[in-house]
C-alpha cells in the first residue's frame, strides 16, 4: 500500500493583493511574484539545461516548511548549480524549528497541456523524497491539481507517478527503476494531453492515463524538490540521516503542443 502527501500547503506565489500579503507575511513570499505568477500562465517551450539558475524562470523556495510532516525548512543555502547540474540539498542546519535543511525551486510560471521531462540522479537516504512534480492550489486562488514523479528514499530502484485532480488523490503506482535511482541519472518524463496523460521512464511508458476524472486540467507551476520526515515511515521509510545527499537534475524541457522538440532524445520528437 502507498500513501501520499499532497502538496496543498505548498506556499506557491499567491494571487490577489490581499492573499499576496498574507503570503509575505506567513509563506515568506513577496506579492510582486505572486502577482507575477498569476498574471503570466507559461506557454512557451523551453529547455534548461542548468548552466546556470534562470533567476527570470525559476524561484528558490526559502524560509518555511510545508507543514508537521516536513523535517527541514526551504533553504536557498541549500540550491546550487555546479558541473551542468542542479543540486538541491539535504543537510544538517537549524532553522526555526527544524534541524534540518533541504531545497526547492518552482517556476514562477504556469504551464498546462504539454510534453515535460527531466533528466535526474536521486538523493540518497531512508526518509527522503526527491521529487519533480507540477502543481496549483488554493495558494494561487486555484483547485489543487498536481502531477508527480517521486523517488522515496526507503527503496531507490522506484519510482512513484501519482496525479492529483481537484485534490483527489488515490492515483499512485510504483514503478520499477532497474537500477538504483541515486546512482545514476534517469529520464522522467509525462505527456498531458486533454483526456489522455502518459508518464515515461527512460522513453519507455510505464502508465497511461485515459479516464478524464483522473487527468488535471488547470495550468500548474513545475517544481523539483528534495525533503525529508520523521513521520511518514510507512511511505518514505524511516528517517535515518548519516551525511549530506542532493538531488541532481541535469535537464528540464517543456514542450507545448504542436512545438518541435527540444532536444533530440525528446519523447516529443516521437509525438509530433
Amino acid at each position: 500500500m502507498t500513501t501520499k502527501i499532497a502538496h496543498a500547503r505548498k506556499p506557491c506565489p499567491i494571487s490577489g493583493p490581499t492573499l499576496a500579503a498574507i503570503g509575505t507575511l506567513l509563506l515568506g513570499v513577496s506579492p510582486v511574484l505572486a502577482q507575477q505568477a498569476a498574471q503570466q500562465p507559461g506557454t512557451a517551450s523551453f529547455i534548461e539545461n542548468f548552466d546556470k539558475l534562470d533567476r527570470s524562470i525559476w524561484y528558490i523556495s526559502d524560509g518555511w516548511n510545508n507543514g508537521p510532516h516536513q523535517n527541514c525548512t526551504w533553504s536557498k543555502n541549500q540550491v546550487k548549480v555546479e558541473g551542468g547540474a542542479l543540486q538541491l540539498s539535504f543537510a544538517e542546519g537549524q532553522s526555526k524549528d527544524r534541524s534540518y535543511l533541504c531545497g526547492e525551486i518552482q517556476t514562477k510560471k504556469r504551464f498546462g497541456y504539454g510534453t515535460y521531462e527531466a533528466r535526474m540522479k536521486a538523493a540518497t537516504g531512508s526518509g527522503l523524497n526527491s521529487a519533480f512534480f507540477t502543481y496549483i492550489g488554493p495558494t494561487d486562488k486555484q483547485p489543487h491539481d498536481e502531477i508527480d514523479f517521486e523517488v522515496l528514499g526507503k527503496n531507490s530502484g522506484e519510482v512513484q507517478v501519482n496525479q492529483y485532480i481537484k485534490a483527489k488523490g488515490g492515483n499512485e503506482k510504483l514503478v520499477p527503476i532497474g537500477s538504483k535511482a541515486d546512482e545514476g541519472f534517469n529520464d522522467y518524463a509525462f505527456v498531458w494531453e486533454p483526456g489522455r496523460l502518459r508518464y515515461y521512464l527512460n522513453g519507455k511508458l510505464v502508465q497511461d492515463v485515459t479516464d478524464p476524472a483522473k487527468i488535471p486540467t488547470s495550468q500548474q507551476k513545475i517544481f523539483f524538490s528534495l525533503w525529508g520526515t520523521d513521520t511518514l515511515k510507512d511511505w518514505m521509510g524511516k528517517f535515518a540521516y548519516t551525511k549530506p545527499t542532493s538531488l541532481e537534475v541535469e535537464r528540464f524541457a517543456y514542450t507545448a503542443p504542436g512545438d518541435q522538440c527540444q532536444f533530440p532524445e525528446s519523447i516529443a520528437c516521437t509525438l509530433n
